[in-house]
């Protein structure tokens, strides 16, 4: 059962400053689209459902919730009532990943040392050093999964690259089946309450970056 005390849901919350791709990493994997145009998110609920063998539907939720942080009662409140956390910083701004920090020590303190499963995401991989990268992956990972026992990921929201490992990376830490909808994992169409079909279990990787 989830946080939520729901059976058969999870919730999946993407956490993170303004701008740093939150949005555009989860429209990458929904419908496999980029916009170049920023827009400030205030709050936005996706919702999939999808048939799992033995386990009949699941409903899985995504929130994307603004970076601005204008009500900590109702970010306290979906910290206590989510399952997963995606704390999402760009490889171009240092202040961004200080900002994940932040919000791990907040999870850390409403949840506890214990269920709180986090997945720390360096957006903007497609980018270089020439380009404006900061933040090489090698030293984010070594704080992550050596100091915060925290999976990393990074992926491009722009290039599409990574976009899936993203979720395979949230999905497998709150031990959800593994066997999604093809259609989900192509990120088109996703609509709720799709009919789907098994795909074979996914192989666990704690951490995945984009080459």
């Amino acid at each position: 059962m989830s946080v939520s005390g729901r059976p058969n849901t999870v919730r999946l919350v993407f956490l993170g400053a303004a701008g740093v791709g939150k949005s555009s990493l989860i429209r990458r994997f929904l419908h496999d689209r980029f916009e170049h145009k920023y827009t400030r998110t205030v709050e936005e609920l996706h919702v999939l459902e999808y048939d799992t063998a033995g386990s009949g539907k699941t409903r899985l939720e995504i929130l994307d919730t603004s970076g601005s942080y204008s009500f900590p009662a109702m970010r306290e409140l979906c910290i206590r009532h989510s399952d997963a956390f995606a704390l999402v910083y760009a490889v171009d701004d240092p202040g961004s990943l200080e900002e994940v920090r932040r919000l791990r020590d907040e999870i850390l303190e409403l949840r506890g040392r214990k269920g709180a499963p986090i997945t720390v995401v360096g957006c903007k991989a497609d980018l270089t050093e020439m380009e404006g990268r900061v933040l090489p992956a090698a030293d984010v990972m070594a704080t992550v999964e050596g100091e915060w026992d925290a999976d990393f990921v990074e992926a491009s929201a722009r290039t599409g690259g990574n976009t899936v490992g993203v979720f395979r990376a949230l999905l497998q830490q709150v031990k959800m089946p593994h066997r999604l909808s093809p259609a989900v994992w192509r990120r088109r169409d996703t609509e709720p309450g799709a009919a789907v079909k098994r795909r074979p279990p996914l192989k666990k990787n704690h951490s995945c970056i984009l080459s």
